[in-house]
């Protein structure tokens, strides 16, 4: 009983290692939400994957010009597998709609709609450290298949550009800033066996304006079953505008193959502004992928049974003829 158990859990080790070596499409929708963060892989090659996530922030400054701001957004992204597995297109952005009050001794209060941020871009996989990848599995131990391997700290590396759009007078953004403007990133993603997936994010945003931003993010994520998922994250921002060190936390579960809800938790460490933000999401993807043929690299848990059943046929056989001659 206790073989055929360890058996089983080599036969989905070795599934698992087959689909990260042939392609960066999963067989469940691989969803950025709830983090902020953006894969290194893209969704497939004609797969539509919609992100939608509501949330209700509240802002407190309390040095001078102290003030609060309530209020509701929402954040969302389109992204769509084109040409090549490693190719995305995508759509991202935020509305937000608050009412920020200044604590004088006149209160003043100014009602505020629109885009946080509204670009259009492109991701594309640079490098896959496990395409085409001979994962071989070891039947008689369970630990070698799932312990850690210092490849496994190699990561996958993509990189996104693409353009925003700000309207005249946006109350989000600094004077001046408005019309088109540039956006870079590089990500790195790394698997490691066990549920855990490690990605960092590098971004320059509004490149070319007076409030050219950078972000750094790194997000840690477990699953515990193929339906829950938890995540950390660290969010960095630095501008001459604004400067802002974000902690996020929070957990997805997966409805079916093509649906995922969420929800996260956002706050910060210090008063200028202090930031609270509570989201809930939804992920969906319409999948036309078409599989591409596997290659049989003769390196499966059943590949790997034939292969020794016929070396114990040939030795008995051996044995036999041996013995006749005798």
């Amino acid at each position: 009983m206790i073989k055929t158990t360890k058996l089983n859990l080599v036969l989905i080790t070795s599934f698992f290692a087959t689909q990260i070596c042939f392609g960066q499409y999963t067989e469940v929708i691989n969803s950025n939400r709830p983090g902020v963060s953006q894969s290194a892989f893209s969704v497939g090659k004609k797969v539509l994957q919609f992100e939608v996530g509501p949330y209700i922030i509240n802002e407190k400054r309390s040095l001078y010009p102290s003030y609060d701001s309530k209020g509701y957004g929402v954040d969302f992204a389109v992204h769509y597998g084109i040409f090549k597995e490693e190719l995305e297109l995508n759509i991202q952005g935020t509305f937000q709609n608050d009412k920020k009050s200044y604590n004088l001794t006149i209160p003043v209060e100014n009602d505020r709609a629109n885009f946080k941020q509204l670009s259009i871009g492109a991701k594309y996989l640079i490098y896959d450290p496990n395409k085409n990848r001979e994962e071989k599995v070891n039947l008689y131990s369970y630990h070698a298949n799932r312990g850690f391997k210092w490849r496994h700290l190699i990561p996958a590396v993509a990189a996104s550009a693409g353009f925003n759009y700000d309207t005249k007078n946006n109350p989000y953004l600094s004077s001046g800033v408005e019309g088109l403007s540039y956006t870079a990133s590089i990500i790195t993603q790394s698997n490691f066996y066990g549920g855990w997936v490690f990605v960092s994010n590098f971004l320059l945003d509004r490149i070319s304006t007076d409030q050219q931003d950078f972000h750094y993010i790194f997000t840690l994520t477990h699953s515990f079953n193929p339906k829950w998922v938890v995540f950390v994250e660290k969010h960095g921002i630095k501008s001459d505008f604004y400067a802002d060190n974000l902690a996020r936390f929070g957990g997805g579960f997966l409805l079916n193959k093509d649906l995922q809800l969420d929800s996260s938790l956002t706050f910060n460490f210090k008063d200028t502004p202090s930031i609270f933000n509570m989201n809930f999401g939804v992920s969906y993807r319409f999948d036309r992928h078409e599989d591409i043929p596997k290659i049989n690299n003769n390196t499966s848990a059943k590949s790997e049974r034939k292969r020794r059943s016929r070396n114990r046929k040939k030795s008995k056989k051996k044995k036999i003829e041996t013995f006749d001659e005798g």
